[in-house]
């Protein structure tokens, strides 16, 4: 690689080394998809636990357990792939919207197939409305951090450019 009279490398070699590698962004939305089924898991097993404790019975299903796992990951596939990660998107718009429909509906028809709620409709549409309200939640907490971070990043970017001009001081 051939060096600017400056001593640096050019900047078009510098903007290849900071691009991921195909392996890098297959292993960075895999990353994604495995803490967001643990997350949606996580919340699913919160109302499935409540549903179970309000009508008297104290114990869980494994087997709907495992579904509802098996079923997060399946779903995060469908949202990131399918539906271009609509909780982490910067506006709610038309895929999105439809993304956040298509996926409570595919919960929602899933759990009362496989009888998570004992095919009660009053605890189905309250889970469907529930997975709305958490998809709603997760949306606005990326939206949130995304918020932060660029704030921060605009400090340090402030910071380093005030660093740069004091170097070039004689």
């Amino acid at each position: 690689m051939e060096k600017e009279p400056n001593g640096s490398r050019n900047r078009a070699d510098q903007k290849d080394r900071k691009k991921l590698s195909l392996w890098e962004r297959y292993l960075t939305q895999e990353i994604g998809i495995e803490f967001k089924a643990c997350l949606y898991f996580f919340a699913i097993l919160f109302y499935y636990c409540v549903q179970r404790l309000v009508s008297g019975d104290v114990t869980a299903e494994i087997q709907h357990m495992t579904e509802m796992i098996l079923l997060c990951y399946a779903i995060g596939y469908l949202q990131v792939y399918a539906f271009r990660n609509f909780d982490e998107a910067e506006r709610l718009q038309g895929r999105e919207l439809a993304g956040m429909l298509v996926c409570t509906a595919i919960y929602t028809g899933l759990s009362f197939a496989f009888s998570w709620f004992d095919r009660s409709i009053g605890w189905t549409i309250g889970f469907a409305a529930y997975v709305l309200f958490l998809y709603l939640c997760v949306f606005l907490i990326y939206l949130t951090k995304r918020r932060i971070d660029d704030k921060k990043l605009n400090e340090d970017l402030k910071l380093f450019q005030a660093r740069s001009e004091k170097e070039k001081e004689p």
